[in-house]
């Protein structure tokens, strides 16, 4: 072999070890217990992002072999329009609706999330349908599935900015309703002064997916879904969220 071919082979061996496929950058938010920062803050980065959905998500990139970096932001706006517009983004609890089916690839379901209205716990308030929740205010929180699904059936509903807020909100009396997760909202209820909410109403059950840009490569996508079904069929979703209950 010549020098100048044995100098190329060797150049072209040094580019191919030099090129390292990107992470994929998966969004979350604060939503306790399904994602949470360790500080309790707004940000947090990998193994500080905890979380009954994020523990599953870094398990299963795991699994998949894929490198994946977590973060853990705020407003939930502007999470799910980076998912939406830059490849290698994803974005995670989504709830995967018809709206939305078409603008991402999906992985899961992670984990499911049952929508309730909660009041405080000396309420008297008692509903048999969701038609009479109309009667009350609602607390919600702004461009979630859980409060649109509530003002297509033409309830009104005072949204936040983050969920959290409408704990203050019930406790001033500013609302009377929360529409929530059952879960993450009597969770994050439980680490408030209001302590223990009671359900007044359950409406609707939503599955939970990794929500994924649309430029992802399909056999990533394939990769995270089989690591994904090989955990249920091992039990291993059911441990990581009796680990947070």
């Amino acid at each position: 072999m010549s020098a100048i071919r044995l100098f190329t082979a060797l150049w072209l061996l040094c580019a191919a070890c030099s090129v390292r496929a990107e992470p994929l950058v998966l969004l979350t938010e604060n939503l306790p217990p399904f994602s949470m920062a360790a500080s309790g803050g707004n940000f947090a980065k990998d193994a500080d992002v905890k979380g009954i959905s994020s523990d599953t998500v870094r398990a299963l990139c795991s699994k998949a072999q894929l490198e994946c970096q977590l973060i853990l932001r705020f407003p939930w706006d502007r999470l799910y329009n980076q998912a939406l517009s830059s490849p290698g983004y994803g974005l995670f609890s989504t709830i995967r609706t018809a709206e939305r089916e078409a603008l991402f690839k999906w992985v899961g379901p992670i984990a499911v999330s049952d929508w309730v209205l909660l009041a405080k716990a000396d309420s008297s308030i008692a509903l048999d349908s969701l038609e009479q929740a109309s009667a009350y205010r609602i607390g919600g929180y702004r461009n979630d599935a859980i409060s649109q699904f509530l003002i297509d059936r033409g309830l009104s509903v005072q949204t936040s900015l983050q969920d959290k807020e409408n704990l203050s909100k019930l406790e001033k009396g500013t609302i009377d309703l929360w529409a929530t997760d059952d879960v993450g909202g009597r969770y994050m209820a439980k680490q408030s002064t209001l302590g223990a909410l009671k359900v007044v109403h359950r409406f609707h059950s939503a599955d939970l997916y990794l929500a994924l840009n649309k430029e992802t490569p399909d056999d990533v996508v394939q990769k995270l879904q089989k690591a994904l079904d090989g955990m249920r069929a091992q039990g291993e979703l059911g441990t990581i969220k009796d680990g947070y209950l």
